[in-house]
């Protein structure tokens, strides 16, 4: 069973998805970089991260994978960067990663049978800043909304909410 939401805090896919579990009061957390480094400054301390010894991206990506059970990746096209970085970390890792592209149309079930089947229970989220996905954030925060309402809904009633 979902747990709690894993994070890096940058803008765009990570505080979508912190910004979704705050809204739900749901378990989040995380490592950054040291400084609370982000593209927009300073990462707010309502972002309930814990500072790497470096201020660079790769460590907290990394320290990221290594304290969830999956990673699930959400973009809105090419993965590149820090978003490939990712990706080829959690294979590293032999951790479980999902893909999302938000070009697709998007199948819940299939991200839920995906947290079932694997008894996810600490969910790295990672995807693209807001810089180079604009609105990314916002996507995000209302796919993490419905995908948490979702499966809490699912885990307590055995019923599925109808969107």
């Amino acid at each position: 069973m979902l747990t709690k939401i894993v994070s890096g805090g940058q803008t765009g896919v990570d505080r979508g998805a912190l910004d979704a579990a705050l809204e739900l009061d749901f378990d989040c957390g995380g490592w950054c970089p040291l400084g609370r480094r982000a593209e927009d400054g300073p990462i707010a301390v309502r972002y309930p991260l814990t500072e790497s010894e470096s201020p660079r991206y790769e460590p907290r990506t990394e320290q990221n994978i290594v304290d969830s059970d999956a990673t699930l990746i959400i973009t809105g096209g090419r993965l590149e960067g820090g978003t490939r970085l990712t990706l080829e970390l959690a294979l590293q890792q032999n951790k479980p990663c999902l893909v999302i592209d938000l070009r697709q149309p998007l199948e819940f079930d299939q991200i839920k049978n995906w947290l079932t089947a694997l008894n996810i229970s600490i969910l790295n989220i990672a995807g693209p800043r807001e810089s180079k996905q604009p609105g990314i954030a916002e996507k995000t925060q209302k796919l993490v909304v419905e995908l948490l309402t979702l499966t809490t809904h699912s885990l307590t009633t055995g019923a599925s909410p109808t969107f």
